[in-house]
């Protein structure tokens, strides 16, 4: 299964801001430190703050946070939400599909991917949240 490009970035926005947890953070920070479309990461932000994954601060020393504990975000939902439930493959308009036993295959796969995803939560994601602070770091030393 390909995840699209929005799952990247809402799952690295995630991380990024689940490694700095404490810290208020930016859009162009996150932007930088991935090499990611700033535009892009824009439309992800509004996006999971919406949902309350993240917590957004305005003004001059506003930036953005987690919105809830990294025990509390499950990376099957999250990745639910982002991947808007899209089939693998589109069999609804296939002559075939009524008699075609790739449907049902298709959803057992994906059902059994997302029960994986389901088993995890950020906190799990963040297990050796000392070495992804450190390469942060190298970015900022290097960048």
């Amino acid at each position: 299964m390909k995840l699209t490009r929005y799952t990247d970035y809402a799952v690295r926005v995630i991380i990024y801001l689940g490694a700095h947890q404490g810290q208020l953070s930016s859009i162009a920070d996150i932007s930088r430190r991935y090499a990611l479309s700033h535009n892009n990461l824009m439309k992800v932000v509004q996006d999971l703050a919406r949902l309350g994954y993240i917590d957004t601060l305005r003004g001059r020393n506003g930036g953005i946070r987690l919105g809830r504990a990294p025990r509390d975000i499950n990376i099957g939902a999250l990745i639910r939400h982002t991947e808007k439930g899209d089939p693998l493959i589109d069999c609804a308009n296939c002559v075939i599909s009524p008699a075609c036993g790739l449907p049902g295959v298709l959803a057992q796969a994906t059902n059994a991917f997302f029960a994986v995803l389901d088993g995890y939560t950020l906190a799990d994601l963040l297990s050796r949240q000392g070495q992804i602070e450190e390469l942060f770091t190298l970015i900022d030393i290097e960048g």
